[in-house]
């Protein structure tokens, strides 16, 4: 049985934070060492291009966040790690998946749909300052997925609706030119840690409250010092419940440490103690990788290299594949043209079929795609999965579809008609 492929994405948007570090470097970088994984991680600095227009930037964050995972304990020998942009496939199967692509499908991303709602609340122009990079992030996404067959690409929740759009546009492809891509699933870590900010909120460059992740030791301890907390004194019982400094200390602790800490806030610890236990715990783990981070990034050269060879690795597996992809589009040499030409290609006899997700909101959804995957249906959002389902189960039955979804563009009354007859017949 072939090794499961898992692809993680790393856009070069700075220097990484503690949240970072504990959200998504360490339980990557931990996955990496599986045995019975093949791990993908990549520099998405062609996505970083949709944000920004500092070419300066770029270069630096992209140095910056290589320099991270390696310092993290990433090991480039072991897994793929390339930059986005040196695999000229990825671009390519770009277009050849934004061609099967259904507009109504990108209409519907979260980020685009966020800018026209945000748009039309300002009485602006709907698409007014939308680039074509926003509007397309997910197909480029998809290629990324789609070019090296991952299996699973961990995201957080927020991303979900991205693996389902690689997934409808890889299954369009498939079932035009044959079975190509592997669909991915997206991988959801209920236990990965959220850490706060210097606020109690998510630690969010958005909300500048955040430990840089290699801030030097005295900016380290002025930060953690700087953490909210009440007005209990020393020796007054504290919760750990809702309590940023307890979760930070939990992120950086055993569960061991953990307990006791636990047993020292209702017992009343002082704040000044709580908060220079954590900044020891947090610097223990951070020390090595600073040292180590300080010595990669004086060494750009070095970064470039481990980079260039990732990018030949991966294009191993990239340069056939698109060759193959190319000769399923009918992008051939003509010296294979002589033969008589083939009997024109039969849709697909497929049937039409229900698919019910959630989306990020919590709410549950269905659609209704034909047997060519075409949208034909899209429900609104309903508070449970039985919700959704006994409002398929009525329009199966010859319900009226108004109040509970409404027609994809362009689909007639009649197509959806003919759609859910053939449902009935089969």
């Amino acid at each position: 049985m072939a090794a499961q492929r898992i692809l993680t994405g790393i856009k070069p948007s700075g220097t990484p934070h503690l949240g970072n570090y504990a959200g998504a470097i360490r339980p990557a970088v931990e996955a990496s060492r599986r045995a019975d994984a093949e791990s993908f991680y990549f520099l998405a600095d062609y996505h970083a291009l949709i944000s920004t227009t500092d070419p300066a930037r770029v270069q630096r964050s992209t140095l910056e966040i290589a320099a991270t995972w390696l310092a993290a304990g990433l090991d480039a020998d072991r897994v793929w790690f390339y930059r986005q942009s040196d695999i000229p496939e990825i671009p390519e199967l770009t277009w050849l998946l934004s061609c099967v692509a259904g507009k109504g499908l990108l209409n519907r991303a979260h980020a685009y749909k966020a800018a026209v709602d945000r748009n039309n609340a300002d009485g602006e122009d709907p698409d007014a300052g939308v680039s074509m990079g926003l509007y397309m992030y997910p197909v480029l996404m998809a290629a990324d997925i789609l070019m090296f067959k991952a299996h699973s690409v961990p995201v957080g929740r927020d991303q979900i609706q991205h693996i389902e759009m690689a997934r409808d546009i890889g299954a369009r492809f498939n079932h035009l030119y044959g079975e190509h891509f592997v669909l991915p699933e997206a991988a959801i870590d209920e236990a990965v840690a959220t850490l706060p900010g210097l606020d109690g909120r998510k630690m969010s460059k958005s909300y500048d409250n955040v430990i840089p992740l290699f801030a030097p030791p005295a900016e380290l301890r002025k930060r953690v010092f700087s953490i909210l907390t009440d007005s209990r004194q020393p020796g007054e019982p504290k919760e750990t419940e809702g309590s940023a400094l307890f979760q930070l200390y939990q992120a950086f602790a055993s569960a061991q440490e953990t307990a006791a800490m636990r047993t020292a806030f209702a017992a009343g610890i002082a704040w000044g103690e709580a908060k220079q236990a954590v900044f020891e715990h947090i610097e223990h783990a951070v020390a090595p990788m600073r040292e180590r981070y300080d010595a990669l990034i004086a060494q750009p050269a070095l970064i470039e290299r481990k980079l260039l060879e990732g990018a030949a690795k991966a294009r191993a597996i990239a340069t056939p594949f698109i060759a193959e992809l190319r000769h399923a589009v009918g992008l051939r040499s003509l010296s294979s043209a002589a033969a008589p030409t083939a009997a024109p290609r039969q849709r697909s006899q497929a049937l039409p079929q229900f698919k019910q997700y959630r989306e990020p909101d919590g709410l549950f959804y269905f659609k209704l795609v034909d047997g060519e995957g075409d949208l034909l249906l899209l429900s609104r959002g309903f508070e449970s999965p039985r919700e959704a389902g006994q409002a398929v189960a009525r329009i199966k039955q010859g319900g009226e579809v108004g109040g509970v979804a409404e027609l994809a563009e362009g689909v007639t009354t009649a197509r959806l008609g003919e759609a859910l007859e053939a449902l009935g017949d089969a």
